[in-house]
């Protein structure tokens, strides 16, 4: 495939660093990045060609990838919709649904949208994918090809589940972070150097998602063979339930899942 990337930032750095790790050819890779600070770093770092606007022998590849700022893409769709023909657009700007951006690219059919997240930037992502029903199914293969570059593909049927899969993965990793500084403040205050404090959440963290993702036992039962009766954990996990910890971070999911929504709402009034 040639790909082209509207947009050379985290994100399309993430995808370009994964596609060359795996050894595709950066000759059939091509950015065009209006920012000369971003363009000149892309150049740099990947040694794909660059350029500064939308032209039609920048377009005329198999693959584009939209990787621009959610408030940009309505004027980059217009600007790109005379230069299309068949190719694949697969769309990485959060909350623009397909159908707003179909409509941006007069009426344009191959469009997948994706959802990944910033785990993405070291090759340990999740995307969630949706195509249009008249993308090929090759089209989704080469689509499914690209993101397995930074990490897991997980397809949806219906792009009202993208909402649902920014509430969990998308915004997820701010919720890890969240605990971790809570576990980190507290081992502070226990009298551990916050190195100390670190290094422990880390790796706990790090070794609970090892274990529970080689495991074939729910989560569930795993949480209970750490919780012995009378023991350290049980209390732990009793001051949980008193503040209602679980069903707050459920409700915070839900919050953050109707925000998605109303995002779609609002990026695609134009």
């Amino acid at each position: 495939m040639n790909i082209t990337f509207v947009g050379g930032g985290n994100m399309a750095g993430a995808l370009i660093g994964g596609l060359l790790q795996q050894d595709y050819p950066r000759a059939q890779i091509h950015v065009v990045e209006i920012n000369a600070e971003n363009r000149e770093k892309i150049k740099h770092q990947f040694g794909v060609t660059t350029g500064t606007e939308l032209r039609a022998d920048f377009i005329d590849r198999d693959v584009i990838i939209l990787a621009v700022k959610p408030q940009q893409l309505f004027t980059v769709a217009k600007q790109l919709a005379p230069l299309l023909a068949g190719q694949l657009v697969i769309s990485i700007a959060a909350g623009i649904r397909t159908s707003d951006l179909s409509r941006w690219l007069g009426s344009y059919d191959y469009i997948v949208r994706a959802m990944p997240n910033t785990p993405s930037l070291i090759r340990a992502g999740v995307t969630g994918l949706y195509a249009l029903p008249t993308v090929t199914n090759q089209q989704k293969e080469n689509a499914t090809s690209i993101l397995n570059a930074v990490g897991l593909v997980l397809w949806v049927e219906q792009e009202a589940l993208l909402d649902a899969v920014t509430a969990i993965s998308g915004s997820g990793p701010a919720y890890v972070f969240y605990f971790m500084e809570a576990m980190l403040q507290a081992g502070v205050e226990l009298g551990l150097s916050i190195e100390q404090a670190r290094q422990l959440t880390l790796q706990t963290f790090l070794g609970a998602v090892q274990l529970a993702g080689q495991s074939e036992e729910d989560v569930g039962i795993l949480r209970s063979r750490v919780t012995s009766k009378g023991g350290t954990t049980e209390q732990a996990l009793l001051k949980m339930e008193q503040e209602d910890i679980k069903n707050a971070i459920v409700r915070a999911v839900h919050v953050a899942f109707k925000r998605a929504q109303q995002m779609g709402d609002e990026l695609g009034s134009l």
